[in-house]
C-alpha cells in the first residue's frame, strides 16, 4: 500500500540483499516522539502535586486515586500506551521480520499494554504522603487496583529492558538504525541498574524517589530515540532513492553516472 507509506523491506544491492528495514510512515517517528514526552508528565507534579515527596515518594501516587490532578498523569501514561501499541504494530507490520527486530517491536508493543494497565489500575491514595494509607498497605486493606499496580509498573520495566536491549541487538546485528546501535545499549543498562538500585531502595524506602524518577526519564528518552532511529531511516531511504532514481535519469539521458556529492539532496 504505497499510498499510505506502508512498505515492508529495504532498499536491494545488486547482490539482492536488503540493506535496510524498510520504512514507516513518518506520522509513526511522530507518535513515538509524542510518546516519549506524554510519558514525562511526572515533571509537571512541581506546578500540580507540591505536597508530593519528589525524593522518598513513588511517582505513582502521583495518579493515585485520592490525589488532585491524578488524571493528568492517567491520561500522560495511558496516551503513552496507546501510543507505543500503535508505533510497534505498525513497525511489525511494515520492517522486514528479522527475530531480534521482531523481539523487540513485540516487547515494545507489551510495554505498551503495560503502562495502559499502570493507567487502568492505580494506587488507592499516596503511601509516603499519609500514614493511614502506609497503615492499609501494610494490613492489606487496599483495592486490588493499588495491589495490582506493583505488576503493572513491574511489567512496563521488564519489556522496556527487553525491547530496547532486543532493538539494540537488532541494529547492531542487521546494521540497521545507527542511532539506535550507538546508545541503544547505554540507555538499557542505565535502566536495568536503575531498576536494581530502586529494588534495593524500596528495603530502606529512602531516595526511592528519585530512583523512580530516573527511570522514567530513560524510558522517556529511549522513546524519543526509537522515533529518532525511525525517522533517519526514513530520510537515509528517500536519499537512497532519490540517487537511485537520478541514475536511472542519466543511463537513460546517455549521461555520464553523477556522484554522490553531484546529486543535490
Amino acid at each position: 500500500m504505497p499510498w499510505l507509506g506502508l512498505r515492508r523491506g529495504g532498499a536491494v544491492s545488486p547482490g539482492g540483499r536488503t540493506d535496510s528495514p524498510g520504512v514507516v510512515p513518518v506520522l509513526c517517528a511522530v507518535l513515538a516522539a509524542t510518546a516519549g514526552i506524554t510519558y514525562s508528565s511526572f515533571l509537571l507534579e512541581s506546578f500540580l502535586s507540591p505536597d508530593l515527596d519528589v525524593i522518598d515518594g513513588y511517582a505513582s501516587e502521583l495518579s493515585a486515586v485520592d490525589q488532585p490532578f491524578h488524571w493528568v498523569y492517567n491520561a500522560g501514561d495511558f496516551t503513552t500506551g496507546v501510543l507505543a501499541i500503535i508505533v510497534a504494530a505498525t513497525a511489525l507490520i511494515t520492517l522486514r521480520r528479522r527475530p531480534w527486530a521482531v523481539i523487540g517491536w513485540t516487547f515494545l508493543l507489551l510495554f505498551g499494554v503495560s503502562v495502559i494497565g499502570d493507567a487502568s489500575f492505580p494506587l488507592d491514595c499516596a503511601p509516603s504522603l499519609e500514614t493511614t494509607c502506609a497503615l492499609r498497605e501494610r494490613a492489606d486493606q487496599v483495592s486490588f487496583s493499588h495491589q495490582f499496580h506493583a505488576v503493572t509498573s513491574g511489567s512496563v520495566i521488564t519489556c522496556a529492558i527487553i525491547a530496547l536491549f532486543a532493538l539494540s541487538i537488532a541494529a547492531r546485528r542487521y546494521g540497521w538504525w545507527p542511532s539506535l546501535a550507538r546508545w541503544g545499549w547505554w540507555l538499557a543498562i542505565a535502566e536495568v541498574i536503575s531498576a536494581l538500585g530502586t529494588l534495593c531502595l524500596m528495603v530502606s524506602g529512602t531516595w526511592l524517589g528519585l530512583a523512580q524518577r530516573f527511570q522514567i526519564v530513560v524510558l522517556c528518552l529511549s522513546l524519543l530515540l526509537i522515533a529518532r532511529a525511525l525517522y533517519d531511516d526514513r530520510r537515509t531511504r528517500h536519499r537512497t532513492d532519490g540517487r537511485t532514481e537520478q541514475r536511472r535519469e542519466d543511463a537513460v539521458a546517455g549521461r555520464r553516472p553523477r556522484l554522490p556529492s553531484e546529486v543535490r539532496p
